[in-house]
């Protein structure tokens, strides 16, 4: 329990950026250093999907 606070505590954000809920200690990702939350799993997986699509057409371009 006490990890899963800390864990939230080092989130950048206290809203999942898709929904406007609260973030969920089991919804946490890392994305360039930093702990984003999410309210689910399903809209953390969502942001790491997108991140990684447009990541690659990124590079793709260089």
């Amino acid at each position: 329990m006490a990890e899963a606070a800390a864990a939230l505590a080092e989130a950048v954000n206290d809203v999942c950026p898709w929904s406007g809920d609260p973030i969920s200690a089991d919804a946490l990702t890392r994305y360039r250093g930093a702990v984003v939350g999410f309210c689910n799993p399903g809209c953390r997986d969502k942001f790491d999907a997108a991140v990684t699509a447009f990541d690659r057409a990124i590079a793709d371009r260089g």
